[in-house]
């Protein structure tokens, strides 16, 4: 862990240009989405990955695992985005205590309709900006932090429950 001294300029420079960029960015990013498709973020990090998945299913564990979130964050996504008919939840044939996330034609249709604006958007508004040396630091960039924070999960996971 750092040492809890004040940032100096050239950190608060890196941080909180991060902080502003990643912030409009996604704001852009999400609105497009919303103008675009009708779709909010979250409807399409949910679609686009069971679209990536074999036959369009995947165990509701293995889908929040891959969006990194929690169980009831999913839970209540599914259940709107069921209402919509994008997708449904099943029971799992080989546990009968999981249960299966599964793209319906409609959800298909969404994600494919809202996928060449959104990275036609991410490149106009991002990709685009940065040079091919730019882009490889930025996702050596992304890596380190999200290998430290993925090695800090499993430290916690390794504690007690303290219920």
């Amino acid at each position: 862990m750092g040492d809890g001294s004040p940032l100096d300029a050239r950190e608060l420079r890196a941080w909180t240009g991060y902080q502003r960029m990643s912030s409009a960015l996604l704001a852009r990013l999400h609105q497009g989405l919303h103008q675009d498709a009708g779709l909010s973020w979250a409807d399409y990090e949910v679609l686009f990955a069971l679209q990536a998945s074999p036959g369009g299913r995947l165990r509701a564990l293995d889908l929040r695992c891959a969006l990194g979130w929690e169980k009831s964050r999913l839970s209540h996504q599914i259940r709107r985005m069921a209402q919509r008919g994008l997708l449904c939840r099943e029971p799992n044939p080989a546990d009968a205590r999981s249960a299966v996330v599964c793209l319906l034609d409609k959800g298909r249709c969404a994600v494919e309709r809202a996928t060449p604006e959104y990275t036609a958007r991410l490149r106009a508004e991002f990709l685009d900006l940065l040079t091919p040396r730019q882009l490889d630091t930025l996702a050596e960039i992304s890596e380190t932090v999200l290998a430290h924070l993925a090695r800090g999960e499993e430290d916690l996971a390794d504690l007690p429950d303290r219920e």
